[in-house]
């Protein structure tokens, strides 16, 4: 691991909150991430289950967590199974956990191998009425490849027809909205060096510069600075490339006199930022780009001040939706006419906005909660309007990160230059 120790405290207390979350006789499991095959006999780089992670904290592929809080034996309240050592598999693999170092990192002092799931587990499961099963359930993913979570929810049932199987995902995702003070520590190293990296490209970019050194120059940072790298796909669109919402290539040279819209976020101890800011190649904003510019900052920190207790995403968006309507009048894309007569069902806006202007951020960049769910204070979300022009080879976003509190909000992201005057100083230099 890259990052500095994390006390398990942390897992402690997020097991401690789902736990009281279950119904009396219940055991729940939660299975880590597979090693995801990339080509002949590589593997991508391992990322472990947000979920496993969030309760455990261990970073390592074929980890087994089983929570059996009700059980008369209290060492199997909380059992950790974990791949057993071996000095042929460290040669070619590296490192493995031993029990003792699991145990420091979890704070879970029950560690078995691997190998022994399968007769503890049954042990368990014969003793429990009702079991907790884990999956993905984020509303906009779907994959054609059997997860490892997936897959052992069909062996299971198999193997235990009879019992009562209850969906452990939503129990989590109530816990993972609410931020606790640790996890916002961690958001607030990945926004720090995600704003490192930001001052680099400043002083970098330059008309004849490709859109993957700019890349190259944030991986660098981030790499630096204990961060696992970019917690997505980074963007790096110049010219009309910033009109592809999701343009990922980064392959293109930067022009003089075109914008360059990038959305990046360094991952620190698998904590995300995301932060969006647009640039002028050669250092200047033109007078259209300026204006353009402005309107998109206007709603920004008008946006940003509706983020506070009670409102939701859904809500923010049919507010930004009003207050970007009156901004595309001021610049000329629309006409009161055109808004007068818009359909409701499809609103002139979305010509030049077209995405939502927030999502929930933490384990995942995307991060799990609902659209509808009222903000609470420890939740943490982006805010990102935009205004993309095709046919002006235009397309400025700019995106902060917030943190929801009882009084209203904090710009996690604050300190990461967003005035076009900043900008261009730091560019000049």
């Amino acid at each position: 691991m890259r990052y500095n120790n994390i006390s398990s405290q942390m897992f402690i207390n997020n097991r401690k909150s789902l736990i009281e979350s279950l119904e009396k006789e219940s055991i729940a499991i939660i299975n880590s991430n597979d090693q995801m095959p990339r080509n002949g006999d590589q593997l991508y780089p391992f990322r472990q289950n947000s979920d496993l992670f969030y309760l455990c904290g261990i970073e390592q592929e074929k980890t087994i967590l089983l929570l059996c809080p009700f059980h008369n034996n209290k060492k199997f309240h909380e059992v950790l199974f974990v791949i057993k050592p071996n000095k042929s598999t460290e040669i070619w693999e590296g490192h493995k956990y031993s029990k003792e170092e699991a145990q420091n990192i979890s704070g879970i002092k029950t560690i078995y191998w691997l190998e022994e799931f399968n007769a503890v587990f049954r042990e368990l499961a014969l003793g429990a009425k009702n079991i907790y099963l884990n999956s993905n359930e984020y509303t906009k993913f779907s994959t054609e490849l059997d997860l490892r979570d997936s897959r052992f929810i069909i062996s299971i049932k198999k193997l235990f027809p009879n019992h009562n199987y209850i969906r452990l995902a939503p129990e989590i995702t109530k816990l993972r909205t609410i931020k606790s003070p640790a996890e916002i520590e961690l958001i607030k190293k990945a926004c720090e060096i995600t704003k490192k990296a930001f001052f680099r490209v400043l002083q970098f970019a330059n008309p004849g510069v490709y859109e993957f050194e700019i890349e190259a120059e944030m991986s660098h940072e981030f790499t630096i600075n204990r961060s696992s790298g970019h917690a997505y796909a980074p963007i790096v669109g110049s010219g009309i490339n910033a009109c592809t919402l999701h343009y990922i290539e980064n392959n293109c040279e930067c022009i003089s006199g075109d914008l360059i819209l990038m959305d990046f976020g360094a991952e620190y101890a698998n904590y995300a930022a995301d932060c969006t800011r647009t640039i002028p190649v050669n250092g200047k904003f033109s007078t259209r780009q300026k204006q353009i510019y402005n309107s998109v900052l206007f709603v920004l920190k008008k946006a940003m001040k509706l983020m506070a207790p009670g409102m939701t995403i859904n809500k923010l968006n049919k507010k930004v939706t009003s207050i970007m309507e009156n901004e595309l009048v001021k610049i000329g894309l629309l006409t009161k006419e055109q808004i007068k007569s818009q359909n409701p069902e499809n609103p002139a806006v979305t010509q030049y906005l077209m995405h939502g202007v927030s999502h929930f951020l933490g384990l995942d960049v995307h991060d799990v909660g609902s659209k509808d769910e009222p903000f609470k204070p420890g939740m943490v979300l982006t805010c990102e309007p935009g205004i993309y022009i095709e046919e002006e080879k235009t397309g400025i976003r700019l995106e902060n990160d917030i943190l929801i509190t009882q009084d209203g909000n904090i710009n996690l992201t604050e300190s990461i230059p967003v005035e076009i005057n900043e900008i261009e100083k730091i560019m000049k230099r």
